[in-house]
């Protein structure tokens, strides 16, 4: 029962579907977002999109680059940039540690999917990853295809 509740607390905004397509991802990591008022406020009413958004550092911290928020309308001067830099709240030790995978390795942290955790803060889950080739990509579309297959059968056979 109260893992139905924590299910229900955690609200997906929004998804990045093509990231594990097109990347392989080895770690993932949960990180804060440092938002403003009105960023919140346009998130909990679910509009946002993650698809064309990378994460990286400048200087000594981690920010989201062009994660689009669209501006909440019921805030007429105040509100935000859509498209603006927003600096990821991680521990120094995961900073450092993904910061050097970038560095040194050549991979790339790909924003996977931005939801509200059961206390109702923006969360944003991180992948570390190398991007895939055109082969790899093939192979995990036949996979996916073999697995639906393999479930039809199964399902027909009872």
């Amino acid at each position: 029962m109260a893992d139905k509740k924590r299910m229900a607390a955690r609200r997906n905004v929004a998804e990045n579907r093509r990231a594990r397509f097109d990347y392989e991802i080895l770690d993932t990591y949960e990180a804060g977002l440092s938002l403003t008022g009105t960023e919140v406020k346009s998130l909990r009413q679910g509009r946002a999109t993650i698809n064309e958004a990378y994460a990286g550092p400048s200087g000594n911290s981690l920010f989201l680059f062009n994660a689009y928020i669209p501006e909440y309308e019921a805030a007429n001067r105040f509100n935000h940039e859509t498209r603006r830099p927003r600096r990821l709240l991680l521990h120094r030790r995961e900073i450092n540690r993904l910061i050097g995978g970038v560095q040194r390795e050549g991979m790339t942290i790909v924003p996977l999917r931005l939801y509200f955790n059961d206390r109702g803060m923006a969360k944003i889950q991180l992948g570390l990853g190398k991007g895939k080739k055109t082969y790899d990509k093939r192979e995990t579309e036949k996979r996916r295809s073999w697995d639906r297959d393999k479930a039809r059968i199964l399902r027909e056979r009872g």
